[in-house]
């Protein structure tokens, strides 16, 4: 585990060491941008720490409404709810939607929050091949008796694979069904206006699909957000338990969201920059012979059949004041990875020598 004794940006201070860093989820480099702390610090000054109460009490502040307003702006939909962590989106839609479905279709290498998401009394729970559409149309047929809602990642966490909803949408039209998209990793960076994954498709707006976000990735603040019609905001706010009983956001978090969204709408030329080392980034190491993804996100794994290259590769990196994990989370996975992940402010020069340092390595093991 590593202690940051900084801010994270392109170098974070680790035990008095300056590290060049590849890591996180702050993927357009706003987590430490000077408006959103100036917004933070002035919050803090005429709010307080909290608000100390949940939203449907005496916790909603003129700052909540604010934050609600621009995201509805920046997603084009008719209203949207923060709460307090976006870790609970998936939980509450899978919770408020629950009479429209009776049986769930899974990712097998969906994030822990789906799986912990579900309702106990949902005992129809099916798990289709990692982003293999015609195993789930299989599994729709073969169960073609409920009412069907498909949950999946859009941009998986580990991997930055993106699902591939315009061939799993049809099926939602096909078979009447609900789709949920996670989208934690992908609002922010993909599609025209960083609306996630819906828009990179060309769905946004589609009828049955619903987004679980968040602001603590791209955005750089912190809390889970959806953005819907009014009616399921409203059924949120009055039905959700996870919702109700949780303090609302408090006042420098919410401050730095309004701040980071109307950033984001505002400088397109983020998202361009980090696409652009991504692709950078990525195509050298394909060209090195590193086994990793190639769906364009920010997101770049290096997978290895040997847990032990994986881990040597980290800590070779770290031992030369580089930050690129070896990642051992929840989710399944046939492969062990070191997860290289990409920022908007990345320099040419902090670029140039990571592959200069991966190519040492790969030089002196087998990389497969």
């Amino acid at each position: 585990m590593f202690i940051l004794k900084s801010s994270i940006g392109n170098y974070v201070s680790i035990n008095d060491k300056r590290y060049s860093y590849f890591a996180g989820n702050n993927y357009l480099g706003l987590a430490n941008h000077p408006v959103l702390k100036e917004e933070a610090i002035s919050s803090i000054e005429k709010y307080g720490i909290s608000f100390s109460a949940s939203r449907n009490t005496t916790g909603t502040s003129e700052l909540h409404l604010e934050l609600e307003k621009h995201l509805s702006e920046f997603k084009n939909k008719n209203d949207s709810v923060v709460f307090a962590s976006g870790y609970m989106g998936n939980k509450i839609l899978l919770h408020i939607l629950q009479e429209q479905y009776s049986a769930l279709f899974i990712d097998e290498s969906a994030h822990p929050s789906i799986l912990d998401g579900i309702p106990p009394d949902v005992s129809n729970v099916y798990f289709y091949n990692h982003c293999n559409y015609e195993h789930l149309e299989s599994l729709l047929k073969k169960n073609n008796k409920h009412k069907s809602l498909i949950i999946t990642d859009g941009v998986f966490a580990l991997t930055g694979e993106i699902a591939p909803l315009d061939k799993i949408y049809p099926l939602v039209k096909k078979h009447s069904a609900i789709l949920i998209v996670d989208d934690a990793h992908a609002t922010g960076i993909l599609g025209e206006n960083g609306r996630g994954t819906p828009e990179h498709f060309q769905l946004d707006g589609a009828e049955n699909i619903y987004q679980a976000e968040t602001m603590s990735k791209a955005l750089g603040a912190y809390g889970g957000f959806i953005s819907s019609t009014r009616e399921t905001i409203k059924k949120i706010r009055e039905k959700s338990p996870v919702y109700i009983g949780s303090t609302s956001l408090p006042p420098p978090v919410v401050s730095a969201g309004c701040s980071s969204v109307k950033i984001l709408m505002q400088y397109p030329e983020l998202r361009s920059r980090l696409f652009e080392n991504a692709n950078y980034v990525r195509d050298k190491i394909k060209k090195m012979g590193f086994l990793t993804t190639s769906d364009n996100t920010p997101i770049i794994p290096l997978f290895f059949n040997s847990q032990e290259k994986a881990v040597k590769l980290s800590e070779f990196l770290n031992e030369n004041s580089f930050i690129v994990p070896y990642i051992n989370y929840p989710v399944k996975m046939d492969k062990f990875l070191v997860r290289l992940t990409v920022s908007a402010t990345h320099t040419k020069d902090q670029i140039e020598k990571l592959s200069e340092l991966l190519k040492k390595w790969r030089d002196k093991h087998e990389i497969s």
